[in-house]
């Protein structure tokens, strides 16, 4: 009989030959292992010395986090009713080991009993992070209130799951098939696979989806409204109780919300909001929100000016003297074709996938002083590929990278760890770090290679700097390498760091050859989508400042336990009433598929993006203030950006290390000067 797949820790996963059976086992075999070594270090004999327990206890939880890492990755890009089953069933007793282990007041005393003086500066970062989660984790609660405490952790994981299902199967379950009439100005590449797709179903006309890759430039270039409106129509009712009862999310966004607020008052925080800044940098909930009323001020003016524009040009050009929701996508980019006369379509042309990521390579081994090549393992689709990075010869890290949207693949892009940098305590070994880049981007058609927006560009930049932060890491201690123990309001700094570049010349013409032609980017054309880079930042900023305003609120303000059914679309109501100048339809759910707080680990943290917007703009400021005479970023600047912050991981905080690059505290100048909001900045 084969061994497990699950259970080889020799090197990479091997993701292409876990199957759904495997995850029983595997999990009652290392819950076991786990559950042994947490017995083992706190008896009473056991010393409290930080090697000894990371050489017995570490070990065998990473092991055991490794291989569920892998099980929950596989959910999310090759979901299928028996893996998803054979997830479910394993989760509540893995979610009850973690929560046990954090709350545990016998390994918490070890830890408390070790003296900070004898460990290195690594070491004592991540030993002060664990004491503090130790208290986040119910260490200090008794009896009645830890149980509560526990079932309060298993039952949110459950939720957390469902919320995710529930949106990914009400996306895939939607499918409009129309017929070649209604699909007048939809781009060819998406009309060609929408017919490939109905074919492949043995049906007729063209099978549109809400998949982004489907759904955004029917939305941006059809010219039936009625085609746009019934997408944005099914596309914003997505999991709530305009669709399939059983997708319905609404209940899970009350239950949830009451547990959170439930668990902060047995830590002894006033809400949820509260208890979730403490590992933060932001101080508290009144600091973050008065952070985004304060730029909801100053973007305001720029997003009526961009309301206005619209309203304008579909009045006087497209006779439009009413628009609806589901006209805005197509209003703007008419609107910024007539204005920049270029359109996304003619950009993405140039933007050809294998071209895109030649050009990604070429700046980070040059900024980063580092190589990319191609590396071998085994992976779960065919379409993914595998890197490793060196640097003078030797391996730094790893990355897969899955690029294209597909059926049980969940929406949007992300980064995940399938493991981290670390000396090992067991084998005195360093094992180095292995990175997963997940996006959703449209696949070739015709055999051409895949195209790429421009916006698909800056999100496989923004993931490739999570990345980086994950694998360029220096720092041996696993709990403060890469990502880990980052705060979470700062730990968008690279991704968001890595988006400037897609708007720099020098960068950007190395990445392109037209589909067809293979000709570079026409510089006139790069300089029309400068001057349109800023095109609605008024109208984005403020959506952006909606959902972390919102999110904030709901964690702070409301009161989830007396909720009724309306009130979570009631407080976003009031925020729209006071940050939005767009217009939404009473129909609108948006709540129901707002994954990022619900089932992604941002709850009373999505203004993260903002916080660190500021950050990652004032630091990237620093690139512009070096840049050489021939347009070429400073290798100088980027050895410091990587050695102060990219090598530095969590061992230190995101405020030490953006001071120990930029010299100085972050400012907003750089911000709002990128947005094009500068002048209101000065007023």
């Amino acid at each position: 009989m084969p061994t497990n797949p699950l259970l080889d820790f020799t090197d990479l996963p091997l993701f292409d030959r876990i199957r759904p059976e495997h995850v029983a086992p595997a999990v009652d075999a290392l819950l076991a292992e786990a559950e042994t070594a947490l017995q083992t270090v706190t008896t009473p004999a056991f010393p409290a010395e930080w090697l000894s327990i990371a050489k017995a206890l570490d070990v065998a939880t990473e092991r055991f986090s490794r291989a569920w890492g892998a099980v929950g990755h596989l959910n999310a890009v090759a979901d299928t009713p028996e893996l998803r089953a054979a997830y479910n069933e394993a989760m509540p007793r893995v979610t009850a080991f973690w929560t046990r282990l954090g709350s545990d007041e016998r390994l918490y005393a070890k830890y408390k009993a070790i003296d900070p003086a004898g460990l290195n500066p690594e070491q004592r970062q991540a030993h002060k992070n664990a004491v503090r989660n130790f208290v986040l984790g119910g260490a200090e609660l008794q009896g009645a209130a830890k149980e509560r405490f526990a079932a309060i952790q298993e039952r949110q994981a459950e939720l957390s799951q469902k919320f995710s299902e529930n949106a990914l199967d009400a996306t895939d379950a939607f499918a409009y098939y129309a017929a070649i009439g209604e699909l007048e100005g939809v781009p060819e590449d998406v009309v060609s696979t929408a017919r490939a797709a109905a074919e492949a179903e043995g049906k007729d006309g063209y099978k549109l989806t809400l998949k982004m890759p489907c759904y955004l430039p029917v939305m941006q270039f059809a010219k039936s409204s009625e085609l746009r409106q019934t997408l944005y129509r099914a596309y914003v009712t997505r999991a709530s109780e305009f669709g399939d009862p059983k997708l319905d999310n609404t209940a899970l966004i009350r239950e949830i919300l009451a547990l959170r607020q439930e668990e902060a008052q047995l830590l002894g925080y006033r809400s949820f909001g509260e208890l979730s800044v403490v590992p933060k940098m932001a101080e508290s909930p009144d600091q973050v929100i008065k952070f985004l009323r304060d730029l909801a001020v100053k973007a305001r003016p720029y997003g009526e000016r961009d309301l206005a524009d619209l309203r304008v040009f579909a009045a006087e050009q497209l006779g439009m003297t009413d628009p609806q929701p589901w006209d805005w996508s197509y209003v703007g980019e008419k609107l910024k074709e007539a204005r920049y006369a270029f359109s996304e379509q003619e950009v993405k042309q140039y933007f050809t996938a294998p071209k895109v990521m030649a050009g990604l390579f070429k700046i980070v081994e040059t900024l980063f002083e580092v190589n990319i090549r191609r590396d071998d393992a085994p992976v779960w689709h065919p379409a993914v590929e595998f890197y490793r990075i060196e640097r003078a010869g030797q391996k730094v890290g790893q990355f897969y990278l899955d690029p294209s949207a597909r059926a049980g693949k969940r929406g949007g892009a992300w980064m995940d760890d399938v493991r981290a940098r670390w000396l090992r305590p067991d084998t005195g070994v360093l094992q180095t770090p292995i990175a997963q880049l997940v996006c959703n981007f449209a696949e070739g058609v015709d055999g051409k290679p895949p195209l790429l927006t421009h916006d698909d560009v800056t999100t496989l930049f923004h993931e490739f700097g999570h990345g980086l932060h994950h694998m360029l890491t220096q720092i041996n201690e696993r709990d403060v390498s890469g990502i880990s123990g980052v705060e979470w309001d700062a730990v968008e700094l690279p991704s968001q760091f890595m988006e400037n570049f897609c708007w720099e010349w020098d960068v950007l013409k190395h990445m392109t050859a037209h589909v067809d032609t293979g000709e570079p980017l026409p510089r006139a054309l790069f300089d029309k989508m400068t001057a349109a880079k800023n095109f609605q930042s008024g109208l984005q900023t403020l959506r952006q400042i909606e959902f972390s305003l919102f999110d904030m609120l709901l964690h702070t303000g409301y009161d989830a336990s007396a909720a009724a059914p309306g009130d979570v679309m009631a407080l976003l109501g009031q925020v729209r009433a006071e940050v939005a100048v767009m217009p939404s339809p009473e129909f609108s759910r948006t709540p129901n598929t707002f994954s990022h707080i619900f089932s992604g680990g941002y709850a009373a943290g999505y203004y993260s993006y903002k916080w660190a917007e500021v950050l990652s703009a004032d630091a990237y400021a620093a690139f512009e203030e070096t840049v050489g005479s021939n347009g070429e970023p400073s290798i100088e600047t980027g050895r410091r950006y990587r050695q102060a912050i990219l090598e530095a991981g969590g061992s230190r905080s995101a405020m030490e290390s953006f001071k120990a690059f930029r010299g100085r505290e972050p400012q907003l100048d750089a911000l709002l000067r990128h947005q094009g909001m500068a002048e209101a900045h000065a007023a």
